[in-house]
């Protein structure tokens, strides 16, 4: 074992110290008058005693520590290498000196020999906590910190690892009633949520950090309109969950961002379960530029697949995100595909070269209003495109298959949901006679996806507004870019085929509230700085978005976020009628044409009257 000159003082620092307890015992044992013939057993024994005390020490591992960074871990650890390293040698005087120790010195060499090992340890963050905090006159901020939990003892450690230069901690609010007047890491608890504005005022606060990251979005959303209000800076600890899953590195305090709004459980993957199907394993991805596409990449890298291949239709998002997973996950074997799934003679050569053994399905069209100008689009890629890489993926006996759905598929009223729920369809009639486990995973909106509301509302907040909302009672499903990739893969491996998975999406938000939050973010007050504006819905859209059919209901799994949809009846001639005449006509069928062809196959789909006035849609 090798040792640096740090660690060799140390042990000698040590050294001196076990010799030192071990006379102290004898001291306090005898209060000053040591017999004669005990100090010629320490005589004897002193070299032996010390060379099993540094062993032990070494071998707990007490010179591989950083200890300005010390807490109780590294606490007991002293204690068991003392208990340990005195056993051992009162054992050795035992059978080696001349004269045994008394049992009360044995006690006290114990008690004395963590005294001042652990004090010596400890001592130089002592007295730099101490001594900093006589000299804090210089502090740039004065920091009042939220939630006096695990999370808040976090954000006073992440202050004092940085010197206080990010600022001070004054003092921390919390609503428990037990918690109050005491102190957390000498900060004092100094009232709940109400006390926020008189604290604020009372210490002249400057910032607050939010250190709650399991708290519901309303209890942060509540919490940040009341230090606005107080025109303090607001940071926040981000959700632990991004810790523990590997999202980010650190727990870093920063700005309150509007995810944090939405409020979100813990996603936990059965990290054995995903690695059982993903690790070793070919995996192919469509659509592998897009927000959910590039994130299961993302997600799936960390599972050490045999190979990862990116399929998609645009080389720019594919050649982004090959270009960022080659920096990021270098040991991963990539390859890139350009290929439309329309065109099946290049997807059945992709999968003859390649034999994938798991497949996720993320290329579609999405945009409902931009499927209701352009239907056969929609058709040609949901329908169509699921049909070839399904049927190939059948052929090529891939193991798992998994689509990548939406809550617009339910009751659909536009045409892109419609075609979604063909897909749906697809798969389940390919599960019913393929050795392939053939899967669907249906959830809401993805916060900061190309195209969707946040970007959006970015935009024209940037340009200084207006923010366009099309109606104000509008509500939908909201789920961030990682969670939705990680419940897919974690869906994955728990298919059985068949499944239509559902993620519990929490609770439906307004956009209208999206849209005033994201503009207090942002740093303007709504309708003085930016303005909202409503549009009237679009055509296709609905009012709420539903995950089930009222047929359908759901069974649990044993992860407490997804749900399965029982299966209903499904039209397999209709379906494949409906593919032939794709193929055949795709580009030259009318709207009229097309809306019938669902209505036949898609029970429910019934398409809404296009742009309605805001106050008709009540009546």
């Amino acid at each position: 074992m090798k040792f640096n000159r740090k660690s060799l003082a140390l042990m000698l620092i040590d050294g001196v110290l076990v010799n030192l307890a071990a006379f102290g015992s004898f001291y306090l044992r005898f209060e000053g008058d040591i017999p004669q013939e005990y100090f010629l057993t320490y005589y004897h024994t002193a070299w032996a005693g010390t060379l099993i005390y540094l062993v032990i020490f070494s071998l707990f591992g007490l010179y591989k520590r950083l200890w300005q960074y010390a807490s109780i871990n590294e606490l007991l650890s002293i204690v068991y290498a003392v208990t340990v390293g005195t056993s051992s040698v009162i054992l050795v005087i035992y059978f080696l000196a001349p004269m045994r120790y008394p049992n009360t010195v044995a006690v006290l060499l114990w008690l004395t020999t963590t005294f001042l090992i652990g004090g010596s340890r400890f001592l130089g963050r002592i007295l730099q906590d101490s001594v900093f905090n006589l000299h804090l006159s210089g502090i740039p901020k004065r920091v009042l910190i939220i939630g006096a939990g695990d999370a808040g003892a976090l954000a006073v450690r992440e202050l004092k690892n940085s010197n206080y230069r990010e600022g001070y901690p004054i003092g921390i609010i919390d609503d428990a009633p037990e918690k109050q007047k005491l102190k957390l890491m000498g900060i004092p608890v100094l009232g709940t949520r109400k006390d926020i504005t008189r604290v604020v005022k009372s210490h002249e606060i400057e910032e607050v950090i939010i250190a709650m990251p399991s708290a519901p979005g309303d209890v942060i959303r509540d919490m940040t309109e009341i230090c606005e209000k107080s025109g303090i800076v607001i940071r926040i600890i981000p959700g632990i969950y991004n810790y523990f899953s590997g999202l980010v590195d650190s727990l870093k305090i920063r700005e309150v961002q509007i995810e944090d709004l939405l409020g979100r459980e813990q996603v936990n993957l059965d990290i054995e379960e995903v690695a059982g199907y993903l690790e070793g394993e070919t995996v192919l991805i469509t659509g592998a530029g897009g927000s959910i596409g590039s994130e299961l990449c993302r997600q799936i890298c960390r599972f050490n697949p045999q190979k990862l291949i990116l399929v998609g239709r645009g080389e720019n998002s594919i050649f982004d995100v090959e270009q960022e997973l080659r920096s990021e996950c270098p040991e991963i074997n990539l390859v890139t595909e350009i290929l439309d799934v329309k065109d099946r003679e290049k997807v059945e050569l992709v999968f003859r070269r390649f034999k994938p053994g798991v497949v996720f399905h993320a290329a579609a069209h999405k945009h409902v209003p931009l499927m209701e100008r352009n239907p056969e689009e929609a058709l040609k890629n949901n329908i169509l495109g699921t049909y070839n890489v399904a049927e190939i993926s059948d052929a090529a006996h891939v193991k798992i298959f998994v689509l990548i759905s939406t809550d617009k598929a339910i009751n659909p009223t536009s045409i892109m949901g419609a075609t979604k729920r063909v897909a749906e369809m697809i798969i389940q009639s390919f599960d019913e006679q393929s050795q392939t486990r053939f899967v669907a995973v249906r959830f809401g909106n993805v916060l900061g996806s190309r195209g969707s509301v946040i970007p959006t509302f970015k935009k024209q907040i940037a340009k200084g507004g207006p923010v366009t909302v099309t109606h104000p009672e509008m509500v939908r499903y909201f789920m961030t870019i990682p969670e939705a990739a990680q419940l897919v893969i974690q869906a994955g491996a728990m298919a059985r085929g068949g499944e239509v998975f559902i993620l519990d999406m929490g609770k439906p938000v307004k956009i209208v509230d999206l849209a005033r939050d994201l503009i207090r973010l942002s740093g303007f007050d709504v309708d003085v700085d930016v303005k909202i504006e409503y549009t009237g819905i679009r055509p296709g859209e609905k009012l709420f978005e539903e995950l089930l059919t009222a047929e359908e209901g759901t069974t649990s799994t044993k992860h407490q976020r997804i749900f399965v949809a029982k299966p209903n009846g499904i039209n397999v001639a209709g379906i494949e009628g409906l593919v032939q005449l794709i193929r055949e006509r795709g580009s030259y069928l009318t709207r009229e044409e097309i809306i019938q062809e669902l209505a036949e196959v898609v029970p429910g789909f019934q398409q809404l009257p296009g742009k309605q006035e805001i106050g008709r849609v009540f009546r």
